[in-house]
């Protein structure tokens, strides 16, 4: 009885914030979200687990419609599909589906798919929902590698860079190819294609993706045999193993083949899914077109299973940040800051407007979603401001002090300084203001006022005693 309510409670959702499918948009994307992530051990969504203060669902989300504003989005939740859905919110053409029970990404991509007509005409490109690096500019260059190269399908690849023996990815199976002049037998290592890199355009076609785990499930003796235009061609267990390049789990496809062949995938593997990998060869033996690409960088294609990897995608974000604000905002440590991607593009936009903006970040601040800096600004370590709050010019605040909104927004005007650690909680600080060691909550300080020493009167439940 309680998943049946459970079920009426996330439908009920799906129908308040999610809108209406639009058929002349002509690309879709389907964000896959349904999972939580076993390995990531935690009571929270994977999806909702963050890097740099986004949910990676919400970052994935938020990479495509900045790139394609006027497409449709469809995230297919899952397991804490409550949350996810809220975490996503209500954005124009956004929608989402119910994956019930979670049988596979191609499982997922069915379920996706139920909100669009068969006779939509556009594109269609998946994204895994916990890859929280992707960018604006990666999908951009995939969405134009897969219309200059008119495949009916385009994958997504990378090349594994650790160890071997670590890599549980998917493995790229292209049809082995001869460098220019040289012979079939020189081949040693397939090397993908990628963006704008004519160097590597003898790549071979991609034949089809394998799962790590039916890699592993392989007779080590015997040569696996796949079939690429009636050609058979061989590899062993150890070559597909010592495969670097990797499905990155990203798709395109044009949507008329898409819907002819999504239904027939089947789930003859270790794991009895439906693997959305199995389209490839579906694809291929169709006389369908499949094409891959890899994108400039190799980070952008990270997802993570594990809190290190988690761990390791926040710190390349935080290295992102930093690259772009160097040589515009003094911060103190490149390793140990916090400034809202939002602040971070309204900085950008300024100096690119040739506004000098004179802000210093100390080792430790934290600068939370809504805040607006004007210029001539020093934040001292470790202070903290959340909230919709706006400071004006010329402002000084002192180490380990926290301005923060809750309930409104609220404004710190030009030439304050906030001297001592001090509490400031929706509070307005007029021009001209000196606030030394105080707690402030629900207060105006008017024009040229100095507040020293202030503390709240206290309440206390219980019992506070002198030793």
């Amino acid at each position: 009885m309680k998943h049946l309510l459970e079920n009426v409670k996330t439908k009920d959702l799906i129908k308040k914030f999610g809108s209406a499918f639009d058929k002349e948009n002509k690309a879709t994307a389907v964000i896959l979200a349904a999972g939580h992530g076993k390995r990531i051990k935690s009571n929270t969504s994977k999806m909702l687990h963050k890097i740099w203060e986004v949910p990676t669902v919400n970052r994935v989300c938020n990479a495509w419609i900045k790139a394609l504003p006027d497409s449709n989005t469809i995230i297919v939740v899952g397991i804490k599909a409550d949350e996810v859905i809220k975490s996503v919110g209500k954005i124009e053409n956004t929608l989402f589906a119910y994956q019930e029970v979670q049988h596979g990404t191609g499982h997922a991509l069915q379920i996706g798919l139920e909100n669009v007509p068969r006779y939509y005409d556009g594109k269609v490109y998946v994204f895994p929902g916990d890859m929280g690096l992707i960018d604006t500019e990666t999908i951009l260059l995939f969405k134009s590698e897969f219309e200059k190269a008119d495949a009916d399908m385009m994958v997504l690849t990378g090349i594994y860079e650790g160890a071997i023996e670590e890599n549980y990815y998917g493995r790229i199976v292209r049809v082995p190819v001869r460098p220019q002049g040289g012979k079939e037998k020189d081949v040693k290592e397939l090397v993908p294609s990628s963006f704008g890199d004519q160097k590597l355009k003898y790549t071979g076609k991609v034949i089809e993706i394998i799962e790590f785990k039916d890699i592993l499930s392989l007779d080590k003796k015997k040569a696996y045999v796949t079939k690429y235009k009636k050609k058979n061609f061989k590899f062993t267990q150890k070559e597909l193993l010592g495969n670097r390049e990797f499905n990155s789990g990203v798709y395109a496809f044009k949507a008329k083949p898409l819907f002819e062949l999504i239904d027939k995938i089947g789930s003859n593997n270790v794991q009895n899914e439906v693997y959305l990998t199995d389209l490839i060869g579906m694809f291929n033996n169709s006389g369908y077109s499949v094409e891959a690409v890899s994108p400039k960088e190799q980070f952008v294609l990270m997802g993570f299973n594990n809190k290190s990897v988690l761990k390791e995608m926040d710190a390349i974000a935080q290295k992102l940040v930093y690259e772009k604000l160097k040589d515009i905002v003094l911060i103190e440590d490149p390793n140990d800051f916090f400034i809202s991607e939002e602040l971070v593009d309204k900085l950008l936009e300024q100096d690119k407007n040739g506004i000098i903006l004179d802000i210093e970040i100390g080792k430790g601040v934290y600068i939370g979603q809504g805040v607006e800096l004007g210029l001539n600004i020093k934040l001292c370590r470790n202070v903290r401001i959340e909230g919709k709050i706006i400071i004006g010019d010329n402002v000084f605040v002192d180490s380990g002090s926290r301005i923060f909104s809750k309930t409104k927004q609220i404004n710190i005007g030009n030439n304050v300084s906030v001297k001592g650690t001090c509490i400031i909680r929706d509070s307005v600080i007029e021009d001209n203001c000196c606030i030394h060691h105080s707690i402030l909550i629900n207060k105006k300080v008017e024009k040229g006022s100095c507040v020293k020493f202030f503390q709240p009167e206290a309440q206390i439940k219980g019992s506070l005693t002198n030793l």
